[in-house]
């Protein structure tokens, strides 16, 4: 007797499917810290584009590291920047990870 067991999408929750989804994004599996990193980065893009480094916690700082040396982002004196690409693989990931919570595909 197969049992279908239906993987549940809790908000912010780093589920198999966020994992999968990352991994086929950006070529390795994401983590629950750069998962609750993402909507912080959408907010900052789409209001001053400024990101305060007091907000980031040494674990934010190792992942703005890793995502600079991909090419995905640039980041100088508090001011972001980031391929539109980056933007597109981020919304997709927070729109799984934390809207899309009622619709297991």
């Amino acid at each position: 007797m197969e049992t279908n067991i239906k993987e549940v999408q809790k908000r912010g929750a780093l589920t198999e499917r966020v994992k999968r989804k990352a991994k086929q994004l950006l070529g390795y599996e994401i983590h629950n810290t750069e998962l609750r990193l993402m909507p912080y980065i959408i907010h900052v893009m789409t209001n001053n584009q400024i990101l305060d480094p007091r907000k980031l916690n040494h674990s934010d700082r190792e992942i703005i590291d890793i995502w600079e040396k991909a090419g995905h982002i640039s980041f100088g004196i508090s001011r972001l920047s980031l391929t539109e690409e980056f933007w597109d693989i981020i919304c997709e990931i927070v729109f799984l990870g934390y809207v899309d919570i009622d619709q297991i595909n």
